[in-house]
């Protein structure tokens, strides 16, 4: 019996992968249904998935934009917005809801997948971030799964079956460093947008892109490994691997090692949350271990001033790393849009995590608003 699978952020970088997974195991054999498909603004993309996969439910982000779609197939439920999105999962009944969103809109979608005992495959790593009580409570009270996506998140996850807390002693996380690692630090603040936008390893997303550049994204990975694996904050370590090749490490009480490696495909870690608990063959690039060369250093703090301040909003919790999450939304559009220069981002991230007003145990509502007003305040700078 095929699995029904909703993608969220089908036309993204991470659904559109989703989807090359799913075409190339069909080819094979037929485990997948694709049941319902969301998508933003891509409107020719969507049509193609919709054209190519026969999906029953289908949101988008407006509401113009739905009634474009909604004519290129007979008995096509059609949605817009939030609300939308929130009942196409609840008509839908998927067994595996992808969650390819970006930023905090994917914190709902999370939850309601969760509620309505849909396993979650989670790329959207701000569920975790802003969320992430919120999330570990909604699988306290269901029998959902969550299975990270994320390359590091993934390895660790792997890693990690069957192990018992006291063995471990912690777990790293690689950072490729992203597009400016060997940029001359005097010349950082005249990068533009393109240059930023050039990642060396991975095939991203912008927001992604330019958060791997200043990791931030590793930060954010920080925080959600410790809420997906209840890890200890101090039992969590990142380190810089360039060629990313192996995607996290397990430290063992004995000092030992295990490690995961993979090609740089997001297409593996992928497959393997669709699958999981099994594994299947696939057509996607191996590595070459004959051909390795591993580097590894720890992360320079000059280069790199925004990990920092995003791990502390992690290490305050509450609603700071809500806030912290908006501003850099809203830092990283602001600098694709040319509006500020790149080490700009790192400040408006200090000064958002300076002025935000905690609250130290919050519900949805508290943020959701905790988010608004650091979008106002960073936009506002």
């Amino acid at each position: 019996m095929s699995r029904r699978i909703a993608i969220l952020g089908s036309t993204g970088s991470v659904g559109a992968q989703t989807l090359d997974v799913i075409r190339s195991i069909s080819e094979k054999e037929s485990l997948f249904e694709i049941v319902a498909l969301s998508a933003g603004k891509n409107i020719g993309l969507l049509v193609q998935q919709i054209k190519e996969f026969s999906p029953g439910w289908v949101a988008i982000q407006d509401e113009l934009d739905r009634e474009k779609v909604e004519k290129h197939k007979q008995n096509l439920r059609t949605y817009s917005g939030i609300n939308g999105l929130q009942t196409l999962l609840k008509e839908c009944n998927a067994d595996l809801v992808v969650n390819g969103l970006v930023g905090a809109a994917g914190l709902i979608p999370t939850l309601t997948a969760l509620e309505l005992g849909a396993d979650v495959a989670l790329a959207n790593k701000e569920s975790l971030v802003i969320g992430g009580h919120l999330v570990q409570k909604a699988l306290q009270s269901s029998q959902a799964k969550l299975i990270p996506v994320d390359s590091e998140h993934s390895a660790i996850f792997q890693l990690l079956e069957k192990k018992e807390p006291p063995e471990v002693s912690r777990i790293l996380l690689t950072a490729s460093g992203g597009s400016l690692r060997e940029w001359p630090l005097d010349k950082i603040d005249r990068v533009t947008p393109e240059d930023v936008l050039q990642h060396p390893t991975w095939q991203m997303g912008r927001r992604i892109t330019v958060d791997s550049a200043t990791l931030v994204n590793k930060a954010f990975e920080v925080i959600e490994a410790h809420w997906l694996f209840n890890l200890a904050w101090e039992k969590i370590d990142v380190v810089l691997h360039p060629q990313s090749i192996i995607h996290g490490l397990l430290e063992f009480c004995d000092g030992s090692l295990w490690a995961q490696l993979g090609a740089p495909d997001m297409r593996i870690p992928i497959q393997y949350a669709l699958t999981y608990p099994e594994r299947k063959p696939s057509s996607f690039e191996k590595l070459d271990w004959r051909k390795l060369e591993l580097q590894f250093s720890q992360i320079d703090r000059k280069r790199y001033p925004a990990f920092d301040v995003v791990v502390e909003a992690g290490l305050i919790g509450g609603t700071a790393p809500a806030a912290i999450n908006a501003a850099d939304e809203v830092a990283v559009e602001r600098f694709l849009s040319g509006e500020i220069p790149y080490s700009f981002i790192s400040t408006i991230l200090r000064t958002t995590l300076e002025r935000h007003a905690l609250i130290k145990n919050p519900d949805l509502a508290q943020i959701l608003d905790a988010d608004r007003m650091a979008r106002e305040f960073a936009h506002s700078l």
